[in-house]
């Protein structure tokens, strides 16, 4: 639920009290009512708000996306990006337009992308309840100011961000012209001005001329940011790869000349950005690696690259003699991936009724025309 100016006000007032009040609190299904009753008795009519308050900075935290001291409901948590996100789309404004340039930023809700910008930052919103919010949390110094995203408020900007809504009526937003507000009126409104658009990674991007990044932390991907070109450092596609705070940076400018071949030591499965960018060969170029399938994002290699996972391969056989193959193996745990062929994952763990006491994998895919299963021993990282 929304916050009144009134709750926000008093959170703002009392985050100290509201961190020491929920702090052994645990807000599960069956203490929910609890938790809720003992925050109304507290803190009186703005027990909701805290509780909400405190379900959103938890949620937030354990992403990633705001400092702990913050005030955001539910909806500006689940929406706003991780900070590790944002700092990379403020360190490609810097390195193109110089540390000093003016970002607006047309959706700022409670400030997320404010807190990376190091030059001038200006933050607009329509809803004056997460304008309060981002005062707050950015500090009675920030310029924020009531505007709707199309209706441009400002002039002489160097590049504006927006985050369109991606959910409408609870389900997901498929294409750019359905986003809140629309890809199409977000650049009419800004033609000229260099654009950074948040999207969500599974729209269709394909019209899209500038840059395509997707964004995956610790191994789920996060966002699709669209780049105008003349922010997009003269590439198409990327993916950023943050683990542990690291950044790999992969993207269409590496060669791409990888066919498909035997099956070497390992099967390894591209992070979800690198296959959302469609940069696989790029991937596999990079690392020494090639395809089982030229039409299937699944790497084969005899190592395991730096930072990432791998399966080793035991056995290929149909998909269905797969319940054969894993007899005698010993198999009681079972990791099971699925791409390019129609399975369920839950209904063949079911079917195969795993007795055993060893952990392993099964990768069900595509090799030519046929449905395998790729039979492999449990995953394995390399360092």
């Amino acid at each position: 639920m929304a916050f009144t100016h009134e709750e926000v006000a008093f959170l703002a007032a009392h985050t100290d009290d509201i961190a020491a009040a929920t702090a052994d609190l645990t807000f599960s299904r069956a203490s929910l009512l609890e938790d809720a009753a003992a925050l109304r008795a507290r803190f009186g009519d703005f027990g909701r708000a805290v509780a909400e308050l405190a379900q959103a900075r938890r949620s937030a935290g354990a992403n990633g996306k705001f400092p702990a001291d913050w005030v955001t409901d539910l909806d500006a948590a689940q929406q706003a990006t991780p900070q590790v996100v944002a700092a990379q789309r403020a360190a490609r404004l810097r390195r193109v337009l110089g540390g000093d340039a003016l970002v607006h930023d047309v959706t700022c809700s409670v400030g997320t992308e404010g807190a990376s910008i190091s030059g001038a930052y200006l933050g607009s919103d329509l809803d004056p309840v997460r304008l309060a919010m981002a005062r707050h949390n950015l500090g009675p110094g920030a310029w924020l100011v009531r505007a709707d995203a199309t209706r441009p408020v400002s002039r002489g900007v160097d590049a504006v961000i927006a985050d369109p809504a991606r959910r409408a009526g609870g389900r997901r937003i498929t294409h750019p012209d359905q986003l809140l507000p629309p890809l199409p009126e977000l650049l009419d409104a800004w033609c000229g001005t260099e654009l950074a658009v948040k999207c969500a990674p599974g729209l269709d991007f394909s019209e899209w001329e500038g840059l395509v990044s997707l964004v995956s932390v610790d191994g789920g991907v996060k966002e699709a940011c669209l780049y105008t070109p003349g922010l997009s450092e003269g590439t198409r596609r990327e993916a950023l790869i943050i683990t542990g705070g690291h950044v790999d940076r992969l993207s269409d400018a590496l060669p791409d000349e990888v066919g498909a071949g035997d099956p070497g030591r390992y099967l390894i499965d591209p992070d979800g950005a690198v296959v959302r960018a469609g940069l696989v060969r790029h991937y596999a170029a990079r690392e020494g690696l090639w395809m089982l399938d030229e039409r299937i994002a699944y790497l084969t290699g005899d190592t395991i690259p730096a930072g990432r996972s791998g399966f080793p391969i035991e056995e290929i056989v149909p998909l269905k003699k797969l319940k054969a193959a894993l007899a005698g193996r010993d198999i009681g745990s079972l990791e099971i991936l699925v791409r390019g062929v129609d399975v369920d994952p839950d209904a063949l763990r079911k079917k195969l009724r795993l007795r055993g006491t060893r952990a392993g994998a099964v990768v069900c895919t595509r090799i030519g025309t046929q449905g395998v299963a790729i039979v492999c021993g449990p995953r394995e990282h390399k360092n």
